[in-house]
């Protein structure tokens, strides 16, 4: 029913204002449309991520968003950090860190939050 339709990621937040700046300057995203003043539509690579007004933004605790983004993990993770991006530090069974970077045997990894403490997630894969 499903599997070949694209799926999209749908991430609340709290100021859309706040978020623009995060998701289109900090992270390149490029606008594709808004739907009102309060919903923001992104291009990313071939997916699709809305931005939303919710006051159930950042209540999630878990990942909202990945991208795979093969050897350039870490030219990313060093650009995000030139943005004042902070980066996130788990333990993880079987995982050990290198800087802010997440390592188990090829498998790399990186987390970091948007304003509203939505947690995004970059890998190399």
């Amino acid at each position: 029913m499903l599997a070949d339709r694209a799926a999209m990621a749908t991430i609340a937040v709290k100021n859309i204002d706040a978020a623009k700046k995060f998701y289109g300057g900090v992270l390149g995203l490029k606008k594709s449309k808004e739907m009102g003043d309060d919903v923001a539509v992104y291009d990313s690579g071939n997916s699709t991520i809305v931005v939303y007004k919710s006051d159930f933004a950042g209540t999630n605790k878990a990942t909202s968003a990945t991208w795979g983004v093969g050897d350039e993990l870490e030219s990313i993770v060093k650009n995000l950090k030139k943005e004042a991006v902070a980066f996130e530090h788990y333990d993880m069974p079987g995982m050990a860190r290198q800087g802010d970077i997440h390592v188990s045997g090829d498998f790399k990894a990186a987390w970091f939050k948007d304003p509203d403490g939505n947690i995004l997630h970059i890998n190399n894969q």
